[in-house]
């Protein structure tokens, strides 16, 4: 480019998809010559924005004023909006915020160079409603600092019909990538000193349906992860219950490098209400499911996101999911209280529950389950686990910071490590022997030991 390359930063929003998106813009900008740098710092700032749920449509739309208000301090030249809001609301945010520069789309990544330096080729904003590409093969990548791990996404889009989501409206439907494409993308984050691969996508235990390699797909893909990497660890995230092959638990009961570890996102467990969320299942269905993965992987770590306060559920409802997360005693949970989607399903059922109910009903159900979580970790106490080490932690430079194989990256609670042997060199990334000396609600505190 002939023009002066500013500096570039982006603020990234939202899943770990999202944050694959963003160092694949991050990539562009790098091969075109610009300077990455700080978003408190930069010029130039990308926000990438998440659409799922009223929160992160708010943080987002918080982030985004708080650069428009830089932009008009001076402190920035350009503001460039982009992620799933752009996708969904592009043509509203574009009439309300004009202050912004450029919004790009989901199919639109490449674009951050032309819309970073201002080239008059770049229309302001792109009408395309719909995500359909899937061109990861042959981007540049460039990771943001996550210690130790990055994300494979396998997959975009999604083809389940749940009537609380429009995500299958913004990133279309499910398309799978190659094998092949995976294993080149898997050796490179390798080559970087990346210890722990995190295979995420939106529905991942479905990759590879839609390439002719039937419900065995994720296993396959994952064997020939193994056999043609070397890392330590590999982790999937994002299972549908439907779609869980047991071919899946089979390679992770028998590789030890397959984390026994799945994230399996129920939404409910109440038949009335996963019927009206068109999701199917019951409380019976689920309790063996999760006894069948039990049985099949011992020592396997499970956790589950619910929703709350959906349009049908009344309070027998909710002591349905309630009863289920003690009785069940998943290793780790995440709850969100509904919020109506517009164009979703659900739509046309209002928001009937009022939004004191879902914070009381969200709070129950994480104070049934802070105390399994500490029961759990106190259990741990004294023994030795493999860890991996992901730096000095954020809350004290005296600290080391990491996971055991039963916490995933960002989601779960977190190792603080106090001591270490004499002579010892942390690295990121390094896979240590520590014995838990701690237990609290959701973090551990340990040693390493020889």
């Amino acid at each position: 480019m002939s023009v002066k390359l500013p500096s570039v930063g982006i603020v990234s929003l939202g899943c770990p998809k999202n944050l694959v998106d963003t160092e694949v813009m991050l990539g562009y900008l790098s091969r075109e010559g610009l300077t990455l740098g700080d978003p408190d710092s930069s010029r130039v700032v990308i926000v990438n924005t998440c659409g799922f749920i009223d929160q992160a449509k708010e943080e987002s739309v918080n982030a985004v004023l708080e650069q428009v208000r830089r932009k008009e301090a001076g402190e920035v030249d350009r503001v460039i909006v982009a992620g799933c809001m752009v996708q969904k609301y592009g043509a509203e945010l574009a009439a309300e915020i004009p202050e912004v520069d450029h919004f790009i789309g989901l199919d639109e990544l490449e674009k951050a160079p032309v819309a970073a330096v201002a080239l008059p080729s770049l229309p302001r904003f792109s009408s395309k409603s719909l995500a359909t590409r899937l061109d990861y093969d042959l981007a540049p990548r460039v990771l943001t600092g996550r210690r130790g791990y990055a994300y494979l996404k396998v997959a975009e889009g999604c083809n389940n019909p749940c009537t609380f989501c429009t995500i299958p409206q913004m990133r279309g439907l499910q398309r799978s990538r190659t094998v092949d494409s995976l294993v080149k993308e898997a050796r490179s984050l390798e080559a970087q000193g990346v210890s722990e691969l995190v295979l995420i996508s939106q529905d991942t235990t479905r990759y590879g349906e839609d390439v002719g390699l039937g419900r065995e797909g994720l296993a396959t893909l994952i064997s020939t992860l193994l056999g043609e990497t070397s890392f330590p660890w590999i982790r999937f995230l994002y299972a549908y219950p439907k779609t869980l092959d047991a071919s899946v638990l089979r390679l992770m009961a028998a590789e030890p490098r397959f984390v026994p570890y799945v994230d399996i996102p129920l939404q409910h467990v109440s038949r009335n209400v996963l019927s009206a969320m068109r999701r199917g299942g019951d409380p019976e269905s689920y309790s063996r499911l999760f006894a069948g993965m039990r049985e099949t992987v011992p020592g396997i770590a499970l956790r589950s996101t619910f929703i709350v306060g959906f349009p049908s559920e009344t309070e027998r409802e909710f002591g349905e999911l309630l009863s289920f997360v003690k009785e069940l005693e998943l290793d780790h949970v995440g709850v969100f209280p509904y919020s109506p989607e517009p164009g979703s399903g659900a739509e046309g059922l209002g928001d009937p529950v009022p939004a004191e109910v879902k914070a009381e009903r969200c709070a129950a159900v994480m104070a049934a389950q802070r105390d399994i979580s500490r029961r759990k970790n106190r259990s741990l106490k004294g023994k030795v686990h493999e860890a991996i080490l992901e730096g000095v932690s954020t809350e004290s430079e005296l600290l080391l910071e990491g996971r055991l194989r039963r916490q995933a990256p960002e989601i779960d609670g977190k190792l603080l490590v106090n001591d270490v042997p004499e002579g010892f060199v942390p690295r990121p990334g390094a896979v240590v022997r520590v014995r838990v000396t701690e237990a609290h609600d959701y973090d551990l505190v340990g040693r390493v030991v020889p």
